[in-house]
């Protein structure tokens, strides 16, 4: 099987492994996710806005933050890898 032409234009390392794109206008990563035969780019998060601090000794703030942006998206981050919201729920927490 030949090597995915998008891996080498945006710089990816692999399938199913996210990058920083700090030049992006508006997107903070990119990936491209993979799913059986189903293949598809995937930009997320917002540029500038860094996620949620490491979770040992977090505040109740970043705590309840981190719910919010779970309860809000859960329906997306359930479709799995071929979402935006499973990924930023992944990297970005």
């Amino acid at each position: 099987m030949a090597r995915d032409k998008r891996l080498d234009r945006y710089g990816l390392d692999g399938y199913n492994k996210p990058k920083r794109t700090p030049k992006h206008k508006k997107k903070s990563h990119v990936v491209l996710a993979k799913e059986g035969n189903d293949v598809r780019l995937i930009r997320f998060g917002q540029q500038g806005v860094s996620g949620s601090p490491a979770r040992a000794g977090e505040s109740k703030a970043d705590s309840s933050r981190r719910k919010s942006f779970k309860s809000r998206h859960a329906k997306n981050i359930a479709k799995g890898k071929m979402s935006a919201a499973y990924w930023a729920d992944k990297v970005k927490r």
